[in-house]
């Protein structure tokens, strides 16, 4: 966290309100640590009592985010009709759920990968800390520009 006064128009939210805001979406993306160096994947996630879980296979994400690091999931939104925007960052332990009974509580959560494939593993992570801050979007004119289409070579 850092002094730094947050931009005009922009909002702190409390947690409450960040937990409100992660229940209204399931799209966020996981950040771990990979060996070196961090990644992020996308991933459907749902709330469950304080903590959010998401499913998976084996592989990289798996395998990071039960390493010894902590994790993060960023999920955000923004409201096409009004032009307000959130972000909410949750950080935390990931453990992976393995006891029975709740395996199956997990299994009934309403966690719907949008890829197919084996997802076997669920994960939870339990945060330590959920901010998140809300703002207006500003107008496309101020951060889109129509020479941005155009290629560039690798050293502009």
């Amino acid at each position: 966290m850092t002094n730094t006064p947050e931009p005009a128009g922009t909002t702190n939210l409390a947690p409450h309100e960040c937990w409100q805001l992660l229940r209204t979406v399931s799209l966020g993306r996981l950040a771990v640590w990979v060996v070196d160096h961090p990644d992020i994947f996308p991933i459907n996630f749902t709330g469950d009592h304080g903590t959010l879980v998401f499913r998976t296979g084996e592989g990289t994400k798996l395998t990071s985010a039960l390493a010894a690091f902590p994790v993060a999931l960023e999920a955000d939104g923004v409201d096409s009709a009004t032009g307000i925007a959130w972000s909410v960052v949750a950080k935390g332990a990931a453990s992976a759920i393995e006891a029975i009974g709740d395996v199956l509580d997990s299994a009934g959560l309403p966690l719907f990968p949008w890829q197919p494939g084996r997802k076997d593993h669920f994960v939870r992570i339990t945060p330590t800390s959920v901010t998140g801050r809300r703002f207006k979007v500003t107008e496309p004119k101020t951060w889109w520009d129509p020479s941005s289409k155009n290629p560039h070579t690798a050293t502009e």
